[in-house]
């Protein structure tokens, strides 16, 4: 899978593409992650990527231009047969709510242009014209799409395969199946007098099913009941087909 951000501070992202499970999956060549400063797309002495808004307002938004060139640019190596699916996605508020099941469905696609929008916002255009979709990692507004890249790229890579060490590692998280996951203990057995739930330990995998699933909802009852309606209706339709 091959990602390209484009972005106005391509300084942001090293420490985080460049540590752990991403670094791997890099290193391994399943993840290929290159970063753009969108100022190479520009034209002018002061490389300059924003401009006041039509209608007056606060704040600068990005120009159409420059992100046209790198997108138009990047989605040109889409034509090899390597990367025959590709999608442009910018990362914005204003974007449709990015969940497991979406960056599992993304993790699937041969090459994605993430743009970053930042200062009060991109040029419509940039949507009307070079987006496939716009996604939002939440209800609120952070001071770019740097981060929300970030978070996109470590929820998809989860999904590539080869990346994590087991097979099963994303089955049973949280939100995989509509409900928060249960909890995990490890070593030691006591710790401050809270001993591992008796049931973990007896070896009876049947018994430790049934407890994982009751915590499961249990957690989401008390701490994302939305999310607990959406799973029964979910478990509802799979009953009735």
């Amino acid at each position: 899978m091959r990602c390209d951000v484009l972005t106005a501070f391509p300084e942001m992202f090293p420490g985080v593409l460049g540590a752990s499970i991403l670094k791997r999956a890099q290193a391994s060549g399943r993840l290929r992650i290159a970063v753009h400063d969108l100022r190479d797309y520009t034209h002018d002495k002061r490389r300059t990527l924003d401009d006041r808004p039509y209608g007056g307002g606060p704040g600068m938004v990005m120009r159409v231009e420059p992100i046209a060139e790198a997108v138009e640019a990047l989605r040109a190596g889409c034509r090899s047969a390597r990367h025959r699916s590709c999608q442009t996605i910018l990362l914005t508020p204003a974007g449709e709510r990015l969940t497991s099941s979406l960056a599992k469905e993304l993790a699937g696609v041969g090459h994605l242009v993430l743009i970053c929008g930042h200062y009060e916002g991109v040029d419509e255009r940039v949507r009307e014209l070079l987006v496939d979709r716009s996604l939002s990692i939440g209800d609120y507004v952070l001071t770019g799409g740097e981060l929300p890249a970030m978070v996109l790229i470590d929820c998809m890579a989860r999904f590539v395969p080869g990346v994590l060490g087991h097979r099963e590692a994303t089955v049973e998280e949280s939100f995989s199946a509509g409900w928060l996951e249960y909890p995990q203990y490890t070593r030691p057995t006591t710790f401050r007098e809270k001993r591992v739930p008796d049931v973990l330990l007896s070896g009876d995998h049947e018994r430790i099913a049934r407890w994982r699933k009751l915590q499961a909802a249990a957690r989401t009852l008390a701490t994302r009941p939305d999310l607990a309606t959406n799973g029964r209706r979910r478990e509802g339709g799979q009953r009735r087909g």
